[in-house]
């Protein structure tokens, strides 16, 4: 849980900061009237730390901004919300390294405000790189990013870059300098479009050369965006955000029909368009490739008992067990209460097929407590296609079923 500190003297604001921070379970308002009572909260021995904070620039026993030092003192990212807006006091605030400057305009305002807390958290989780082989320039997008609090990569030229991406299958942004030694960004781009590897790597061009073609011969080539230089610092966040979110829900798109949406596991639609690949890549290792069919028993008597929506808790809760039972594995719902799993064969997926009935029989689901056991079908080998895996797996599924359910029958 993220602690987000909202320091504000309007009872109003800091109910509806609190009501939309709250909608979101990874933070955890903590709510202050004054810079005293901020500074305590701050200050306190032992406390956990402050994830960001929303700031009002005038309380009441501080009027000129002076909570905007103290947060920004603390290293805590820091937004500022005001009723006024002046322009002059806007860049000197962003210039300290405020993330941002909103107003109370309308609602709107608070949303993009807890809109901006969201992103700092999703960014941790994303890696950038940044070409560039001037190391003033460099280390201020680097600065720029970790602002933002994006896991950032710096390298000198576009070699670098290239092989750097190629390593780390991890990295979601580039920010590339146009004029660069051995590689420079324009073939650096032409280069990374060409691989559909790079297909969702957001790319933003930076050059402090060249005409309006440069810009268009970048975007024409793959990158989603490019920035002239010198720019400043809060049109750098804003395109790099905006591109970001444009390519999540692009993602986010594709994905409905390759993620099941209520447990988050591969569809079944998945499961046949990309299923035979992994299939192939696990039948190739020395202990061939382990097929399971799973279903849960009794599953209808949940629905017909406890209704349709506890049913749904205990799939989604099913679906993260098994996830964790099979981290690498290929695992799909396949179709109501129905999963299954493709890994490496073998020894080791008999071990953790026990290791999953072992740890079903000892847990309860949701709220109601709910017991619940699983019958599994196997099939193991070391070819063959997955559709006749699937139907020699199912016809073992329902044998273990026939024999009383809660086992498993592998051949």
């Amino acid at each position: 849980m993220n602690k987000i500190l909202v320091v504000e003297d309007s009872p109003v604001v800091l109910k509806v900061l609190k009501h939309l921070l709250s909608q979101t379970a990874s933070f955890s308002p903590v709510l202050c009237a004054s810079y005293e009572e901020a500074k305590l909260v701050l200050t306190e021995e032992g406390g956990e730390p402050f994830f960001a904070a929303i700031v009002d620039l005038h309380l009441p026993d501080a009027v000129d901004g002076e909570i905007v030092d103290l947060v920004l003192s603390l290293s805590i990212p820091c937004v500022v919300l005001t009723g006024t807006y002046d322009d002059a006091l806007r860049l000197s605030l962003l210039n300290k390294g405020v993330l941002d400057y909103i107003t109370k305009d309308s609602r709107y305002s608070f949303n993009h405000v807890v809109s901006v807390i969201e992103r700092l958290r999703k960014n941790q989780s994303i890696k950038a790189l940044v070409a560039e082989d001037s190391s003033t320039s460099r280390l201020f997008i680097k600065a720029l990013l970790e602002q933002y609090r994006f896991n950032v990569i710096a390298v000198e030229n576009g070699q670098e870059a290239l092989s750097m991406l190629e390593s780390d299958p991890d990295i979601r942004l580039l920010i590339t300098d146009h004029n660069m030694p051995l590689i420079n960004g324009y073939d650096l781009v032409r280069m990374l479009r060409q691989n559909t590897r790079f297909q969702d790597l957001v790319i933003i061009g930076l050059s402090a050369e060249g005409d309006n073609a440069l810009s268009a011969r970048f975007i024409k080539m793959g990158a989603n965006d490019f920035i002239k230089k010198p720019f400043y610092h809060e049109e750098f966040h804003c395109r790099v955000i905006q591109n970001l979110e444009s390519q999540e829900m692009l993602e986010t798109i594709r994905d409905m029909g390759a993620v099941d949406s209520l447990t988050r596991l591969r569809s079944r639609r998945y499961l046949f368009d990309e299923g035979q690949a992994f299939f192939d890549k696990q039948a190739a290792k020395p202990e061939g490739v382990g097929l399971a069919m799973i279903d849960l028993d009794a599953f209808k008597q949940v629905n017909d008992i406890y209704g349709f929506m506890v049913g749904d808790a205990l799939l989604k809760e099913m679906g993260e067990q098994m996830l964790l039972s099979f981290p690498e594995a290929l695992v799909a719902r396949f179709s109501g209460e129905e999963f299954c799993v493709i890994d490496e064969g073998g020894a080791s997926f008999d071990t953790k097929l026990q290791s999953f009935m072992s740890v079903l029989r000892a847990m309860t689901f949701t709220e109601a407590k709910i017991p619940m056991t699983s019958s599994i079908g196997v099939f193991l080998t070391q070819d063959g296609g997955l559709e006749e895996a699937i139907k020699i797996a199912d016809a073992r599924l329902y044998e273990a079923k026939s024999r009383g359910r809660n086992q498993i029958v592998a051949g």
